[in-house]
């Protein structure tokens, strides 16, 4: 099949969760001998760069803002892709559902991954909230399909607009190898606690560092991460640090040193409250870390009972506490993510999934080798989870 692959910065990643889902779906389609295409942005990736490990790359520009880098570049894209007539197209991001007519009308197939409730987050004003609300709505029947990544996202897209979707989420890898290197951050193997996300309000790094504060430890905190539009933020978070030389800021990280801080944390804390299935949690519980996560039905719906939730900043400090004293518990949380992300977020599972829903909007049978059985025990297990928000 030839497949284009439109709504994100590009590959290589080198940012944020749709990047890192692209570069993993389009390499992995590549092996199995398909056409991908993955449009980037020339702010993000070089113009000169043509092709990635078998993927071809179609670099084109946008406008760096906040609110029109997305969809400006997505808009140019499906333009762009429109001679090419692929076989089918993956549109990233509910707010750029509006161009999956573009390619419909040429004969191509659109499936829109919709992310998470881009709407709730603190970031966006009351415009781009509304136009994020407007977006859900088209993303309900502009495309041939809509994919949801996450059980809640997919509960909420049917309750609220009568809508089915494919739910999938994304992959991870499991690994976990003692590396020294860490040390060029400061810190050493085993004695850190890890926080990575894109350093924005509804994210919470705040949260952690307040919790981080009150703990009794000789550990650090490594913040890992950034975010192009949220300067006054940043400064905020980095006047709560100041005074304590534990808690260390590295910005973005990426690749190998990214893998190297995963696998040599104690653990790892997740505190984003919005959105979906979030890949920097997968990947934590898949390089074998012990995850805390902010009791958010979609973060608990990812961890099951293989990781610890906490409720607000004084059950973060004492869960934090908790796991600091206790080795054994923390061993035991990262046997269990790890068991939980080979059940569940297998990569080639992942793929099998994309492969066999493309397949199907081309009027293709499924393939029979898929394990759907796999999204029942999901969704059975769900069903008996504790109440995400007790401790």
């Amino acid at each position: 099949m030839r497949i284009a692959i439109l709504g994100t910065r590009g590959v290589p990643a080198s940012y944020g969760g749709f990047e890192t889902f692209a570069e993993h779906l389009s390499t992995r389609l590549v092996a199995r001998g398909h056409d991908v295409t993955v449009y980037g942005r020339a702010h993000y990736i070089s113009p000169r760069q043509i092709e990635y490990h078998g993927v071809r790359l179609k670099v084109l520009p946008t406008i760096r803002h906040k609110y029109f880098d997305t969809v400006i570049h997505t808009f140019l894209s499906a333009i762009h892709a429109v001679p090419a007539r692929y076989d089918a197209a993956l549109i990233c991001n509910a707010a750029n559902a509006l161009f999956a007519p573009i390619l419909r009308l040429t004969g191509t197939p659109v499936v829109v991954n919709v992310d998470g409730l881009e709407h709730k987050r603190k970031k966006w004003n009351w415009l781009g909230r509304n136009y994020y609300r407007l977006a859900e709505r088209l993303a309900t029947f502009l495309p041939n399909e809509i994919v949801t990544d996450a059980r809640v996202i997919q509960e909420y897209y049917l309750a609220r607009y009568n809508t089915s979707s494919t739910m999938i989420a994304y992959g991870a890898e499991v690994e976990r190898r003692p590396e020294p290197s860490v040390r060029q951050w400061r810190v050493e193997p085993n004695r850190y606690v890890l926080y990575v996300s894109r350093l924005e309000p509804e994210n919470n790094a705040h949260l952690v560092i307040e919790a981080f504060k009150k703990v009794r430890t000789a550990h650090k905190l490594l913040i890992v991460g950034d975010a192009p539009y949220a300067h006054d933020y940043i400064e905020e978070l980095r006047a709560r640090a100041r005074g304590d030389k534990r808690i260390i800021f590295t910005g973005f990280v990426f690749g190998k040193d990214y893998r190297m801080l995963q696998q040599n944390a104690y653990c790892y804390v997740h505190a984003t409250e919005v959105g979906g299935t979030h890949p920097a949690l997968l990947e934590a519980m898949g390089y074998g870390n012990c995850v805390l996560t902010l009791a958010a039905p979609e973060n608990v719906e990812v961890v099951g009972e293989a990781g610890l939730s906490y409720a607000d900043e004084a059950d973060l400090t004492d869960q934090l506490q908790r796991v600091l004293r206790d080795g054994s518990l923390v061993t035991a949380y990262r046997a269990r993510a790890q068991e939980r992300i080979k059940k569940y977020y297998d990569w080639e599972h992942v793929v099998d999934r994309y492969e066999d829903l493309f397949s199907r909007m081309m009027g293709r049978p499924p393939a029979p080798t898929i394990d759907y059985s796999l999204e029942d025990k999901w969704a059975h297990e769900k069903a008996t989870i504790r109440e995400p928000y007790a401790k």
